[in-house]
């Protein structure tokens, strides 16, 4: 999908359905965009949702929330988002 491709901003979320068990694939699906700015994971599984956070290529994962955040944290992205964290690689 084109909005799953894009960075988007404003309140805007996309939500993929997936093959149970097949985290490996959606890791794959959400790491095939030129963007990395933010993402985030909801699970009941905290091993899962670390697994995840570890393989995503974001500046950013929120887990079991969404942009919350203080202010004062380092943050930035990957690929064609931003410099990255602290103006870094």
């Amino acid at each position: 999908m084109y909005i799953a491709q894009e960075e988007s901003f404003g309140p805007v979320m996309v939500i993929s359905k997936f093959k149970n068990g097949d985290v490996d694939g959606v890791l794959r699906r959400a790491n095939a965009t030129e963007y990395g700015l933010a993402s985030g994971v909801f699970t009941k599984d905290i091993n899962k949702a670390l697994y995840i956070s570890e393989k995503l290529e974001a500046g950013t994962v929120f887990i079991n929330t969404y942009n919350k955040t203080d202010v004062a944290a380092p943050f930035g992205g990957f690929k064609m988002s931003g410099f990255g964290k602290d103006l870094g690689e």
